[in-house]
């Protein structure tokens, strides 16, 4: 009986997390579209570090993957007492509203990495605008957080990415440090990108892969040594 009564309770939550998706992209298709650009893709430029003049560092991980490490990740930043930012893709947040929502009780922020991993340097203004919004309503629509920050997957832009992030009122990022552990499956290569030479207003970019998971106590704790904090994006830039 109580495993019938689990079962239910399971099936509810779960009927209730698709029903917002699919309320929260029905409502992204009434949605009007963004006004005319702040600015020109000429003039509005992307974030390669934050406050150099600071002792602020940030890890900056981008997920599509692998939610098992991301909750191991949350683990390890707060025992550290450390903060980070998640560029999540949307169709990754719109089947993990629980780690969603976890992200944002520990403490830590959420971004925006659009929603299938494309090469937004190929893709007119209309289709940056789509790939942005879109995973900006669901995450939202999920977790209750509102993202302005956003990564470009593979660091790919180009033009109509920067316009279209402009019209958004998004900040564009990238990364001055790269672990690069999405192809090198080693953790004391991990560890030595993330720290060598590390420095106030660095953002290092991270992925949640096992080996960067057992790399990670050993970064914070350099960092921990080197007087340095590990905050989250938007922290590090002064917003």
């Amino acid at each position: 009986m109580k495993k019938l009564k689990k079962d239910v309770i399971v099936s509810l939550v779960s009927n209730v997390a698709v029903a917002a998706v699919i309320i929260c992209v029905f409502a992204f298709t009434l949605l009007p579209g963004p006004s005319a650009a702040i600015t020109s893709g000429d003039g509005y430029q992307p974030y390669y570090s934050g406050d150099r003049s600071s002792d602020k560092i940030s890890l900056m991980f981008n997920v599509y993957e692998n939610t098992e490490v991301v909750e191991g990740i949350l683990e390890v930043l707060e025992e550290y007492g450390a903060r980070a930012t998640f560029f999540v893709g949307g169709c990754w947040a719109d089947d993990n509203t629980e780690c969603l929502q976890k992200i944002v009780a520990s403490g830590n922020e959420i971004a925006n990495h659009g929603y299938f991993h494309k090469d937004h340097a190929k893709l007119s203004l209309k289709e940056n605008e789509e790939e942005i919004r879109l995973t900006g309503v669901i995450v939202e629509a999920l977790c209750g957080a509102e993202t302005k920050l956003f990564a470009p997957p593979s660091g790919s832009f180009g033009k109509n990415t920067l316009e279209a992030c402009a019209a958004l009122d998004y900040k564009v990022m990238m990364w001055s440090k790269d672990t690069i552990d999405w192809r090198d499956k080693d953790v004391s290569l991990v560890v030595k990108r993330a720290t060598e030479n590390a420095a106030g207003g660095d953002l290092v970019l991270m992925h949640p892969k096992e080996h960067t998971l057992r790399a990670l106590p050993q970064v914070l704790g350099y960092y921990e040594k080197a007087g340095l904090k590990t905050v989250t994006v938007s922290e590090n830039i002064g917003e």
